[in-house]
Formats: C-alpha cells, sequence, structure tokens
C-alpha cells in the first residue's frame, strides 16, 4: 500500500558526472517495499509533475534512489544535501517476483540501479549483467558482487568488460540451461532483445518498463502501454499495473 510521506535526506553522492545516489531515511515505508518498485518525488515547487525514481536499494533503514540528471527537476534532486526533506509517493507499482534457483539479472545505462535491491533480495542466487557505455559509465560494480555468484560488465566500446552489448553474454548465459528466470531493467530495445532471446530459450522473463509519467498511480494515461494479457490486446499502466510486467505480454 503505497502513501505520501516526508523522507529525510541522509546522503547524497554523485557516482558520476551524470549518475547521482540519494539515501533517504525511510524505516516504516522500505519495510514495505519490494524490488522493482519506485518512489514519485515532488522535485521543487517550480515542477509540477512529480519524478518517478525507481528504488535502488534498502538497507538499515535507508532507501537508495539513483538516478541520471536529465532536466530541471532531476537537477534540483541532485542538489539536495542531507538534512533535506522530500516529499514522496511510494511506493509504487508492481515488483518482480523473485522465484527460481538461478536468476538472471540483466540492467542497462540507467536500467542498472534498479536491479540491485533484486540482487540483495535473491542474494546467492543472482549472475548480473550489467550494460553501459564505457568505462567511465559503470556504477554499483562492487555493490553487486556483494550479492550476486558473479557480475558481467559489458561496454559498447569495450573499455571495460565484454565489448557489445549485454545480449551477448545473456545468449552464452542462456545457453547453458542452467538459468529458470530472467529478471531486466534498461532501454526499451535492449528489454526487447532480451525478451527475444528468453523466448528462444524457453526461459520465463520479467521487464520493468520505463514510460513517461503523470500521476503515478494509474489515473491517467500518459504512461499507457500495449499489452497482451489472455490472447487480448489492452492498454495497461506501467505505474500500476507495472512497471515490471511478464515479458511475453509486452508487445514491442
Amino acid at each position: 500500500m503505497h502513501r505520501q510521506f516526508r523522507a529525510s535526506v541522509v546522503e547524497a553522492v554523485k557516482l558520476t558526472e551524470e549518475i547521482c545516489s540519494v539515501g533517504l531515511k525511510a524505516d516504516d515505508i522500505g519495510a514495505s517495499a519490494v524490488p522493482g518498485q519506485f518512489l514519485h518525488i515532488r522535485c521543487g515547487d517550480a515542477n509540477l509533475l512529480r519524478r518517478p525514481i525507481s528504488i535502488s536499494d534498502i538497507r538499515d533503514g535507508v532507501m537508495t534512489i539513483v538516478f541520471q540528471v536529465r532536466g530541471e527537476g532531476t537537477k534540483w534532486l541532485a542538489d539536495r544535501r542531507a538534512g533535506d526533506v522530500l516529499d514522496v509517493l511510494g511506493p509504487l507499482g508492481n515488483g518482480f517476483d523473485l522465484g527460481g534457483k538461478n536468476i538472471i539479472l540483466v540492467g542497462g545505462g540507467i536500467g542498472v540501479p534498479p536491479m540491485l535491491f533484486s540482487a540483495r533480495a535473491a542474494a546467492g542466487r543472482a549472475t548480473a549483467l550489467l550494460g553501459f557505455r564505457d568505462k567511465s559509465c559503470v556504477i554499483l560494480n562492487d555493490a553487486f558482487k556483494s550479492f550476486c555468484q558473479n557480475v558481467i560488465i559489458a561496454t559498447d566500446d569495450g573499455s571495460c568488460g565484454v565489448q557489445g552489448p549485454v545480449t551477448l553474454p545473456l545468449k552464452k548465459l542462456l545457453e547453458t540451461g542452467e538459468y529458470d528466470a530472467v529478471l531486466a531493467c534498461g532501454p526499451r530495445s535492449m528489454l526487447r532483445a532480451v525478451t527475444e532471446l528468453c523466448i528462444q530459450a524457453t526461459v520465463p522473463c520479467q521487464v520493468s518498463m520505463e514510460e513517461r509519467m503523470g500521476c503515478g498511480i494509474g489515473a491517467c494515461l500518459v504512461c499507457a502501454c500495449r499489452t497482451i494479457k489472455d490472447g487480448r490486446e489492452e492498454m495497461r499502466h506501467v505505474c500500476k499495473d507495472g512497471p515490471v510486467f511478464p515479458a511475453s505480454e509486452v508487445v514491442w
């Protein structure tokens, strides 16, 4: 059950030139959150719409969000410091089903941070595949290593880890037949490619979709996406029905 609350900033860290991490004190709220859910944050009086940001991790009563500065709202959020208080709505949406003995977590770009919460929840059962543009964009590598059996980095230019898209190592892992679930978050093109590989390997896949949002609670149609359920195509809300969907139900 989501609710509106005020959260104190306990830490604010710049991970790269564009990526920031903010820790929020949220003891009781954090206890109800599950991997894959997000927060809807009011970013100053000048920005009418809240910003949806996935929960990256929860530890010792601190809920961490990691986001890319893309506009005025996220720039305002990146300027917050310890002691500041944020107006937050959440946790929102449906999260990942972490069932499975051997899980592959796939993250691409700013879709990497939301998978850390899943890595913690599936500690000892997951392998993480993390894709970035280049070495300067790599984040949270050590954090994933704390929970995952194996962490594989892929960069477009090969400056860190495997060269090429993260789907290259994913294909090899799926071919072993050792994995029974794939969870993914990242660019739509990556999610589509991940879905196609999982269909070929007959491995269940869940994807966290990203769409522009308005209300964050399913009252508007800003984040509607095309899906197929029970053989019929229908529009569903990413904020309310998702952001996590069975990959087989998404119309790509």
